[in-house]
């Protein structure tokens, strides 16, 4: 089924916060997260703040919390850490914190990634969750990766436009009992 964006909608921007897990990267050579920032402002979102952590619990875990508790971000987006290695440990670091994990978000990521890299998806352990009523969508540290998971998934969840439901929209009623 393809994505429908109602362009009789009016779009809502997003503020988003962007973490770069990574021991070998820095700012300068972080093209993971380049690509989500080029991707996410292009497509019309807002972004607050961008940092990179090395793979330490502590480290991502207190940067998330600062995030979910800044009421001017409504999305982390995440990069990297979500392998198989020893040091790959952004998802113990965030789910955790989720309120309601979104297992949907996995399955369509392996499905997408399975058209770019074939079975080799089974290495990433991509996840999403909600944090009280902030979004956090966890995606590998390839630019590829980075690509699949924001151009099949991301830029129509987070489009209020989109068709017949979407995140966006949903964001004024997270915090309902």
């Amino acid at each position: 089924m393809p994505s429908i964006i109602d362009e009789s909608l009016e779009f809502t921007p997003l503020n988003l916060a962007i973490l770069t897990v990574s021991d070998t990267r820095t700012l300068a050579t972080d093209s993971s997260g380049d690509t989500l920032e080029k991707l996410a402002t292009e497509a019309g979102h807002i972004l607050r703040q961008r940092t990179l952590l090395k793979d330490d619990i502590p480290a991502i875990r207190a940067q998330a919390e600062k995030w979910i508790d800044d009421d001017t971000i409504q999305v982390v987006l995440t990069t990297g850490g979500t392998g198989l290695t020893g040091r790959d440990v952004t998802p113990e670091a965030l789910r955790p914190l989720y309120t309601k994990e979104i297992e949907g978000f996995s399955v369509l990521f392996h499905m997408i990634s399975f058209q770019s890299v074939g079975t080799s998806t089974i290495q990433s352990r991509a996840c999403a969750g909600l944090c009280k009523n902030t979004l956090i969508f966890s995606l590998p540290g390839s630019g590829g990766a980075c690509k699949d998971g924001w151009n099949g998934i991301l830029k129509y969840q987070l489009d209020s436009r989109h068709m017949p439901c979407n995140f966006a929209e949903i964001f004024p009623r997270m915090l309902e009992s």
